[in-house]
């Protein structure tokens, strides 16, 4: 069932950790439901009495059928909200609010599709290659991230894609380098159509100047800070340049995460560019 976001109270089924990271398999059935690949969940974390009022956003890494619906999602402890959810144990309960955002724009014919991941931004992607496969495409895996503990999703990158390639910064797995190193190898030996991409705003970026390059659209889901995860706030908008060639500040929460790259004004991310409308000595109206 398609729709609206819902807000559901969720029971913890299990918690693990992958590496460097955090899942959370949560028990939600009316999230699960309205799942597309590329959307994400907002978590209340700290408790029904806690200081921390802001929700957090995590990209949606599994769906399944279990106990009516579950979803999982990944994360690394960056502070005390996120370390509060590393301690939730199975019965535990979550507020989530979801499934939030656009997803990621699938293909109308059998194509072959390049899927790049950096750290945990991967984990979006395998609910997305496996939609994509069962509409006959064809799916290679980039993955990269500093060291080989941060690197999310090697082994089933493995068993699904037609290649898988590894890099890390310190040499610990893979390639040493980065993604942007080896995808315009990966995009001409399987002579790519498109490339799908979530991670760092900087690999993004880079992703994107390569697309272009080789004349393929990059869909990137964007990596930006969201407090609210449903359009309030304002505090995750970026610059992108929309079909009529106007720059306006969208919200990555329900404008994307998910945008075509050649749009995204990766380089002005963070600021308001002075051509952007509404922006001073920019266009009006």
């Amino acid at each position: 069932m398609a729709g609206s976001p819902v807000q559901v109270t969720g029971t913890v089924l299990t918690t693990r950790r992958v590496e460097a990271y955090h899942a959370l398999t949560v028990v939600a059935p009316a999230v699960a439901d309205r799942f597309r690949p590329g959307h994400f969940v907002t978590v209340g974390v700290g408790g029904p009495y806690t200081s921390m009022l802001t929700r957090r956003a995590f990209a949606i890494h599994d769906v399944k059928p279990d106990y009516g619906g579950t979803v999982e999602f990944v994360f690394s402890v960056r502070g005390p909200g996120t370390a509060w959810l590393a301690d939730r144990r199975a019965r535990d309960t979550l507020d989530l609010v979801g499934p939030l955002g656009r997803p990621f724009p699938l293909p109308r014919d059998p194509c072959t599709c390049v899927l790049v991941g950096g750290e945990y931004g991967s984990a979006s992607l395998f609910v997305l290659a496996d939609v994509l496969q069962r509409r006959g495409c064809r799916v290679d895996f980039v993955l990269g991230a500093s060291s080989a503990d941060r690197v999310f999703g090697a082994l089933r990158a493995r068993r699904m894609g037609e290649t898988t390639t590894l890099t890390t910064e310190d040499g610990s797995l893979g390639m040493r380098g980065e993604v942007i190193d080896v995808l315009a190898g990966v995009i001409a030996d399987a002579r790519a159509d498109v490339v799908y991409a979530c991670g760092p705003m900087a690999m993004l970026r880079g992703v994107t100047a390569v697309c272009v390059e080789f004349g393929i659209p990059a869909q990137v889901s964007v990596e930006q800070s969201m407090a609210c995860g449903v359009g309030i706030c304002m505090t995750c908008v970026v610059p992108v340049i929309d079909e009529d060639g106007v720059t306006r500040m969208v919200r990555a929460c329900t404008d994307g995460p998910v945008f075509l790259g050649e749009r995204v004004r990766f380089d002005d991310v963070g600021t308001i560019p002075f051509d952007a409308l509404g922006a001073p000595g920019g266009r009006h109206g």
